[in-house]
């Protein structure tokens, strides 16, 4: 059986596939409009490149809803990227994405998942804490910001075994 037969259905009528190259001008877009200082194609295809999971999560008429890209390690986790397109955020989508992704970790036999997400993303942090994750530490200076400043990572981690 393969990992996809064994994931959580996505909501609302819409369909998870593997993300591919031909995927990323689509990808790029929605970084672009969700955040102030996102990925570039480069990322993206690097990511591709090396290996890690990756995958879209599409409407009905296949307009790209979200993605995630996550770093599969000895037995672990590392969330690179998880994204919901601002027009359909708070629609449990990132929920959806990530109930596949744990799935996925679970099915591997991979222990910890990781992340770290801004300091001051307080609805991310809120719907990580609510699935589990807890906080393991910080990175100070971790993201860019505005102004030429830089921003500190909360770093979370949540035991996939437990689920």
């Amino acid at each position: 059986m393969s990992p996809a037969a064994t994931l959580p259905a996505p909501p609302h009528a819409a369909t998870a596939r593997p993300m591919g190259v031909p995927d990323l001008d689509r990808v790029v877009e929605v970084e672009v409009r969700a955040y102030g200082f996102p990925w570039s194609r480069g990322n993206f295809q690097d990511s591709l490149a090396a290996g890690y999971w990756a995958e879209l999560l599409e409407d009905a008429d296949g307009a790209l809803i979200g993605y995630w890209l996550a770093m599969p390690a000895v037995d672990e986790v590392h969330l690179l990227n998880l994204t919901v397109d601002p027009d359909h955020q708070g629609q449990g989508h990132a929920r959806a994405m990530l109930d596949r992704l744990e799935s996925r970790c679970r099915d591997a036999g991979l222990a910890t998942l990781w992340l770290e997400v801004r300091s001051g993303n307080e609805r991310a942090r809120r719907l990580y804490e609510a699935r589990g994750f807890t906080l393991r530490g910080l990175r100070r200076g971790y993201y860019p910001a505005a102004h030429s400043r830089r921003e500190d990572a909360v770093v979370m981690g949540l035991d996939v075994t437990a689920g």
